[in-house]
């Protein structure tokens, strides 16, 4: 079957409704079967062709360090990381209790680093609703590429992962004001990935609870999450304006890392002297 542009673009529109194959088949007349292979086809292209989700290298990251610094006087930040829970049918079989997240419900618990310009840098989208924020990270190719390259910059993340001189994370317990100053900072500078999520979400309903979850086996549902991303970055890119309703809670697998690292917790210190 020719995926032709209208298809194309019926197919993306109910994507970002949280409808799925019964309403795009409704509309051209074909069979469920043939509307779900339309909309994997189009996703499969979206992910082999935009080649948008790149990590800051070279002179990008000056432009990216400086436009993190204006939002909080935050130093050396190159990105902002966080995992997103996306809603997948019920599973049966014995994976099924991997997909179960925290929150009581099947997921996919998606990796991604946003730059200021809530652009996202890095996704990693594989892994089932019940895994850990820190062991996706470990596991990530991002891991790797940042335990190599120490003199990059800092990623900034929440409490569920390790302190590392190159992931700069929060205070538990901030016990003055000068801790607590370090603690806004970060807070505001990190709230970014926050918004990037929201305003994913806000585009494809298909990846949010309100828009009910997405029908398909794992590895399907991988292959839709991503060009959602993609064409996310494309919308960013290109100033297309979004229609925001409410604001969307954003749900994550909540875990506080217990991890202690000598030299990140120095290197956090002197940090916290800036504030």
């Amino acid at each position: 079957m020719v995926c032709t542009g209208a298809r194309v673009l019926t197919t993306l529109r109910f994507l970002a409704k949280g409808n799925y194959q019964s309403e795009v088949g409704d509309i051209h007349g074909i069979s469920t079967s043939s509307a779900s292979r339309i909309i994997h086809r189009v996703c499969s292209a979206i992910n082999s062709r935009l080649t948008n989700i790149q990590f800051p290298r070279g002179e990008d990251l000056t432009a990216v360090k400086e436009g993190f610094y204006q939002i909080a006087t935050f130093p050396n930040v190159i990105g902002a990381i966080d995992g997103t829970l996306v809603p997948i049918q019920g599973l049966s079989g014995d994976d099924e209790p991997n997909f179960l997240c925290r929150k009581g419900y099947h997921a996919i618990n998606v990796q991604a680093v946003v730059g200021h310009k809530l652009r996202f840098t890095n996704v990693v989208v594989r892994w089932p609703g019940s895994t850990h924020d820190a062991f996706i990270l470990q596991q990530s190719a991002l891991y790797r590429h940042m335990d190599t390259n120490l003199n990059a910059g800092w990623l900034l993340g929440d409490s569920g992962y390790p302190l590392k001189v190159w992931l700069i994370t929060p205070l538990a317990n901030p016990s003055n004001l000068q801790e607590q100053r370090f603690n806004k900072a970060h807070c505001k500078t990190r709230n970014i990935v926050e918004r990037a999520f929201g305003v994913l979400k806000q585009r494809f309903r298909c990846l949010h609870k309100t828009g009910g979850a997405l029908s398909y086996r794992p590895e399907r549902s991988t292959n839709i999450i991503e060009a959602c991303f993609r064409l996310h970055n494309l919308a960013v890119k290109k100033n297309i304006q979004l229609n925001l309703d409410q604001p969307l809670p954003i749900l994550h697998n909540d875990h506080i890392n217990q991890q202690q690292n000598i030299a990140a917790q120095t290197l956090r210190n002197q940090l916290i002297q800036r504030f």
